[in-house]
């Protein structure tokens, strides 16, 4: 017994020696780091817990001996970020195009958490699930602005990339105001291009700015060997809290429209001489645009199609085609009234028409 005294004594001594230096070693340590280290750390330690790792799983039948049976396979992983603490995951829609089951994963958490699919704007390449079942701890993103955004300021992605758990990369925003063609084939406006490190499996993460705010929803590299190669992609958080709180609400964007088909681009050259606009291909009677007067594309006993009305611009933008149309309503709102500028014929003319909820 008396042999053991010493021993504890040492044994206390050497703990709070050990102690005291080594607060000492990490406080000296934690001096030597440049301020951008210590930034990117900060930045890390604050978003970790709010950005998760999403499965997409999709569920094949086939029929064996003993009748039809279910197997679940897995067909895409990406990145998420908790929007808010009712268990809402912003992630891409194309991290979760195409899946029947989704399970979310927190940051030292080995609990499989499952979420179903709220609704997607897949013109954004934006989408929200829900968790079913919420975690103890929920721990949102500090959600930012990207209308001020500067090129050159720094930027770090937050995600899975190659299925590797939280990642994190740092650079800059390269440039501003790009355009990409998105999954839906219409262009993705505005997005944020960086030299942040995304790879595959970042998608749906958050791209960050210094103060630890979520400026955008990674989305795309241009890459010609399927890794980063110094050009990222970027959805504007902007444009995610325009409509992440309506497809949080409604199960869906709410967009507004004129209340018409257009005539798709492969069967423009059935008519000659339309050089510019969109041609109209049918007008819907129940909407306001009916009674300002548009007409569509008309048909007669013989089947001969006669042209009705080109679209040439909407309150003063010129219009092209679908992409270009998207683009000026997605700037409006249902109720809005926009001016149409037509063509029929040799005849120009502008109506005023409401806008409708597509």
């Amino acid at each position: 017994m008396m042999r053991l005294i010493p021993t504890l004594i040492l044994l206390i001594l050497a703990f709070e020696a050990h102690a005291l230096f080594g607060t000492d070693r990490a406080n000296q340590d934690s001096k030597l780091l440049l301020e951008s280290e210590k930034n990117t750390i900060d930045v890390y330690r604050k978003n970790a817990k709010a950005v998760v790792h999403v499965s997409n799983v999709r569920l094949v039948s086939r029929r064996n001996l003993f009748g039809q049976m279910q197997r679940e396979v897995p067909r895409g992983a990406g990145s998420g970020l908790v929007w808010d603490k009712q268990g809402h995951i912003v992630t891409n829609f194309h991290v979760v195009a195409g899946g029947d089951k989704f399970v979310v994963t927190f940051h030292k958490d080995k609990k499989q958490y499952p979420a179903i699919l709220r609704g997607s704007e897949p013109r954004k390449d934006i989408a929200v699930l829900k968790l079913q079942e919420l975690p103890p701890d929920m721990t949102p993103v500090t959600v930012g602005e990207s209308k001020n955004l500067i090129v050159g300021q720094k930027a770090m992605a937050l995600g899975n990339p190659f299925g590797l758990d939280h990642s994190i990369s740092a650079g800059i925003i390269s440039a501003l105001g790009r355009k990409m063609q998105g999954i839906a084939g219409v262009t993705i406006e505005d997005m944020i291009q960086t030299d942040t490190a995304i790879n595959p499996g970042n998608s749906g993460g958050p791209l960050l700015d210094s103060g630890g705010r979520v400026i955008g929803v990674n989305t795309v590299i241009l890459s010609r060997s399927g890794g980063n190669d110094g050009v990222g992609f970027a959805v504007p958080i902007d444009t995610a809290k325009r409509i992440v709180p309506q497809i949080i609400e409604h199960g869906e964007v709410v967009r507004p429209g004129l209340g018409i088909v257009l005539l798709e681009e492969r069967y423009r050259d059935y008519f000659e001489d339309v050089e510019e606009g969109v041609i109209v291909k049918f007008v819907d009677p129940k909407h306001p645009v009916h009674k300002a007067g548009m007409v569509g594309i008309t048909r007669d006993r013989r089947n001969r199609y006669y042209l009705g009305d080109i679209i040439l611009s909407i309150d003063g933008q010129k219009v092209s085609n679908y992409d270009d149309i998207y683009h000026v309503l997605d700037k409006k709102k249902v109720g809005d009234t926009v001016r149409v500028k037509l063509r029929n014929g040799n005849k120009d003319r502008e109506i005023e028409t409401e806008l409708v909820k597509l």
